[in-house]
């Protein structure tokens, strides 16, 4: 595997020889008892499996494929049902940004601070997510080759910052379908920084329902056991109780109570990718 940084996100640690990381959550967030209910589901299989976990929900999916879509909450409420999740559950947090604007009252709240893959190179917005001193998640644009990332990485080391993770989500192909090369694992490990492999959204398919975006939640196990084997450093996943009812992302949606079965097989895999990979002492 090739050698990367460690990267700090809250008292977590991302990379180097570190344990496999998630980050893991509902799409959006619908209401502040579901968001509970399912943080608090998270933090308990985390434990048992004493698997590292950030947890993640958006407060605004301002890039939904129909305008009449579900969004969410909004920043403000968003956060505050964010920041009641850290205060009930100590997990570390994430949400995307998709405006400059939103940046500081974010990084006020969550350790990781995610930017999406249609906005991988608005440079106002990447560079102002670094500039607030939180370690910032830049998921790789369908539109981008891997080795492309190397820009983003540039950006955010002009202001002064390394607490960067990148993130593996497909590209697109063709019409409607999006196809992950797992070679862009360790080339954008090349740059020094650990590797997120996004399950969930690369089993997308974009705009495939007319007004919404299909998806086909079978092949994520099968992509996430890939990565976990190509080196990546993490996996996220989108996770809900009843993904055929979520307001948002419900067919590449996780069922929560599929969740410890999967992180137990990517952490089997990662162990045995280690144990591999150890110099051979001599007899």
């Amino acid at each position: 595997m090739p050698t990367v940084r460690e990267v700090p996100i809250r008292t977590l640690v991302c990379g180097g020889r570190r344990p496999l990381l998630f980050i893991a959550g509902p799409c959006v967030i619908e209401s502040l008892d579901h968001t509970l209910s399912v943080a608090e589901s998270l933090a308990k299989i985390a434990g048992n499996c004493a698997a590292p976990l950030v947890f993640k929900s958006s407060f605004d999916k301002a890039n939904r494929t129909s305008g009449k879509s579900f969004r969410g909450p909004g920043l403000h409420e968003g956060l505050k049902i964010l920041d009641t999740v850290r205060r009930r559950t100590g997990l570390p947090l994430t949400t995307d940004v998709h405006e400059e604007k939103q940046v500081a009252a974010v990084g006020e709240v969550c350790d990781l601070i995610q930017v999406p893959a249609f906005l991988a190179r608005q440079t106002d917005l990447v560079q102002a997510a670094a500039r607030t001193g939180r370690t910032v998640n830049v998921k790789k644009g369908q539109f981008m080759a891997p080795w492309d990332m190397k820009n983003v990485v540039a950006k955010v080391n002009e202001v002064g910052s390394d607490r960067l993770l990148l993130t593996e989500r497909g590209t697109t192909f063709g019409y409607g379908l999006l196809v992950n090369d797992m070679r862009s694992i360790p080339w954008m490990q090349d740059f020094g920084y650990p590797v997120i492999f996004d399950a969930t959204h690369s089993v997308q398919t974009p705009g495939a329902l007319g007004d919404k975006t299909g998806g086909d939640r079978r092949m994520i196990p099968y992509l996430a056991r890939a990565a976990v084997a190509c080196g990546c450093n993490g996996i996220f996943l989108e996770t809900h109780p009843r993904p055929d009812d979520a307001p948002s992302d419900g067919p590449n949606m996780l069922p929560l109570a599929d969740v410890p079965a999967f992180i137990r097989s990517c952490l089997a895999l990662r162990a045995a990718l280690v144990e591999s990979s150890q110099p051979e002492t001599a007899s």
